[in-house]
């Protein structure tokens, strides 16, 4: 990846009230540690946010929290993405221009990690488990929404990423593989999208609170880390109109 496809948030960055009003934002993953926190980001910042997710009830906390805010109403898609399939993603894209009439934005940030493992180790099912939610899934669900994101005047898909100096590294598997493809399926996106409606990001969070950072990491402590509304405020500047300027790039969090 060359530096140049590396940009940074702009100093001194902060989302303006309702800069995501009257966009609808599909977030993977919308339980979890990033997900959440995008959620509650989007929400705040006027979006309608549908959280997508396999853990019905974790979803329905979610959706608890940010109804409390007063804001849009969220909505709720349960989907198992490890076992869905093409028709699952075509269903997903139907409801939501059914029930939303758009769609302005998806997050990716659900995924699987199986633990850090020599490859001689790895269960083949556990193997094809993680490409399948770390990168076929991406992939299908953006194929099935471009449609109805290349009916909104400003649209963008975030995949986010992971540091890639350690996904080629010893040990980290099909979730290595898989990021790696992630990087080389956004600039593939980009370039196919550069001259339409729709822009392509790219997301590289700096060390977050999380339980995927816990697996990963064992003797470190991750409550000396930043939980994720960092990233999660980055995200929302990819989602919004600010976010044209970082167009076919990685925003890169790292110190």
């Amino acid at each position: 990846m060359s530096a140049d496809r590396y940009a940074r948030l702009p100093a001194g960055w902060s989302a303006s009230p309702g800069c995501l009003r009257e966009r609808v934002v599909l977030i993977t993953g919308a339980s979890g540690g990033l997900g959440r926190a995008t959620a509650l980001a989007a929400t705040r910042s006027g979006a309608s946010v549908i959280l997508l997710g396999r853990k019905v009830r974790a979803l329905e906390k979610a959706y608890d929290e940010l109804g409390a805010l007063g804001l849009a109403q969220p909505a709720i898609y349960p989907l198992d993405l490890s076992g869905a399939t093409p028709n699952d993603y075509a269903e997903l894209a139907a409801t939501i221009e059914r029930e939303f009439g758009r769609l302005d934005g998806i997050v990716h940030a659900a995924a699987h990690f199986g633990g850090l493992q020599p490859a001689a180790n790895i269960a083949p099912d556990d193997w094809l488990r993680s490409l399948h939610v770390n990168l076929s899934a991406p992939f299908m669900l953006t194929q099935a929404c471009l449609p109805l994101l290349q009916q909104a005047g400003d649209a963008s898909v975030v995949f986010v990423l992971d540091d890639p100096a350690r996904m080629a590294k010893a040990h980290w598997g099909a979730y290595g593989v898989a990021k790696q493809g992630l990087s080389g399926l956004a600039s593939i996106l980009h370039e196919e999208l550069e001259n339409t409606s729709i822009r392509v990001h790219a997301l590289l969070p700096m060390p977050m609170r999380t339980a995927l950072r816990r697996a990963a990491y064992y003797g470190e402590n991750t409550l000396d880390l930043p939980v994720p509304d960092v990233a999660a405020d980055a995200l929302v500047y990819l989602l919004g109109a600010d976010g044209v300027a970082a167009r076919g790039k990685v925003l890169d969090l790292r110190v």
